[in-house]
Formats: C-alpha cells, structure tokens, sequence
C-alpha cells in the first residue's frame, strides 16, 4: 500500500507509520521540518530502503499538502495513494498553559485547518482516511468519562476539543454523517465560520462523496507500550483494547495501541471499521 502521512513526526502517526513500514509498504511524511527524523536510524533505514519519503511544507498551507500529495502518488508505479493517516496536533511551540483556560493552540482551529487543506487537495480515487479526535468531544461522550477525566478535558483541554470539534464536523460533512450540533455543540468562529462558507472552500468533496473515512476516538492518551503486541502470539489472545461504536467508560489507551488498532483496521478489517466513528480505550 501506498499512505500518505499528514502530523506524523511523533506519537500516534509515527507508531502507526513505522508498522506500515516494518510491513513492507510506501509511507510518505509531509514534514514541517525533515531534521526531525536526523536521529531516528527506523526512519533513515526505510529511506535508504526507498519506503519511507520525506516531504517538506506546511500542512496548514494547502499548496503544500497538494504537493505532498504528488509526491506520495509519484513514489509508486499505480501514482495512486490508498491512504491518508492524519494525526494533526498541536506540539509543545503550538500551545500554551492558561490558568483559567487550560492548554491554547495557535492557531486555535490547527488541526481543522490542516484537515481541510487534505480534504480540499484529495486525489481521485479518493484513498482511505483515518483522522484522530477523542473521546469527550460530545456532550454524550463526555457523560460516558469517569469523572476526573472529564473535569480534566472540561478544563485543561476545552480548546483542543473544540478543535478536533471543527475536525469532526468536516469528516461528516464529506462522509454525509448526520451532524447534532446539541450533542457537539457551537464550535465558535474562531474555528469554523458559522455562516459555513468553509463548505465553499475550493476542492471540498461534496456532501457524502466521501465513504472511506474512519475517526478514531481514542480516551486520554498515554505514552505506554504497545499491550496488544505483548499477547499476539498467546493462544486466543484478544487485543487488550476495547473498540465501538458505541460510548463507553475507559481511562486511557497508549498512542502505540492505537497505532496497533489502526494498521490492523486498514489491513484486515476496513469493511467493520471503514466510513465509522470509533472509540478505543482499556
């Protein structure tokens, strides 16, 4: 397969991209700085391997995501992309403490601007697309949350939420989801426009001309190993992750699990997972 990786630099997109690599497949990272992989001998091995490509630009400038599109689709003989992995998020420069606001981003619809300059610049055939949200982005979902991690996300991660809010809103605009604007609540102009010109944006899939999209809503995000790879090879061993549609209670789940989950749904069970919201949690 041939994946394009948008916000790949670390965490959930750089786990999930080093498994696709490790497998055999063509993975190319839009990179605001190529430096980031200096160090990394995994990602330098699979470049001199020709498997992994490294793009310069800006993921929110759209002449840069369409360039990075080109030249994932140049990097095989079909010059088609089957995937984009979208991991967009704020980094440690990106954002600041506000002692009655929690964590702000800059700009503060970052992860909603990067995916329209994606959505916007898509190739046809449109490829599979997962984007990452959260868990707690909806009334509903925040209901579901034990309570100290919902006064947490109430709190220190009202921005980001409300970010990944606008993320949401344009997956199911493209995907023809229904949209409850009481569940998600107002989103704010300051991420998108409520007159909704955005839906004007140039390039902008239509209503629904978009089914291959997956959201993965994971629960508050960790840095802890992979428990999925430590019980494959026990007999009937089942992933230590729990997966739904469905809301349900869950404390955390570590960005490698979620990796595990997504290379497995795009190799081996798009047709249960694909054109879904799912939530991933222990």
């Amino acid at each position: 397969m041939n994946i394009l990786v948008i916000g790949g630099s670390r965490n959930i997109g750089y786990h999930t991209a080093v498994r696709f690599l490790e497998a055999g497949h063509h993975v190319t990272f839009l990179l605001r700085k190529l430096s980031v992989f200096d160090n990394d001998e995994i990602i330098k091995k699979f470049v001199g391997l020709k498997k992994a490509h490294l793009v310069q630009g800006d993921a929110l400038i759209k002449a840069d995501v369409d360039r990075a599109w080109k030249a994932a689709a140049a990097n095989v003989e079909t010059g088609l992309v089957d995937v984009l992995l979208f991991t967009v998020g704020a980094t440690a420069s990106q954002g600041k403490f506000h002692i009655t606001k929690g964590v702000l981003i800059s700009p503060p619809n970052l992860v909603t601007n990067a995916l329209i300059n994606a959505l916007s610049t898509l190739p046809s055939p449109h490829p599979k697309i997962i984007t990452i949200s959260s868990t707690g982005v909806t009334r509903s979902s925040k209901a579901a949350l034990p309570c100290p991690i919902r006064m947490l996300y109430s709190y220190l991660l009202r921005a980001p939420h409300r970010d990944k809010r606008g993320a949401e809103r344009l997956a199911a605009h493209v995907a023809g989801w229904n949209w409850d604007p009481n569940d998600f609540g107002e989103l704010g102009e300051d991420i998108l426009d409520s007159a909704e010109k955005w839906k004007e944006t140039p390039g902008l899939p239509a209503p629904g001309s978009v089914k291959d999209i997956l959201v993965v809503r994971p629960a508050f995000l960790t840095d802890g190993e992979c428990m999925a790879d430590k019980v494959k090879d026990q007999p009937s061993s089942e992933a230590p992750y729990r997966v739904s549609e469905e809301e349900f209670t869950a404390w955390t789940v570590s960005r490698k699990d979620v990796a595990h989950f997504i290379f497995d749904a795009v190799l081996h069970h798009w047709d249960k997972f694909g054109s879904k919201r799912i939530n991933i949690g222990y």
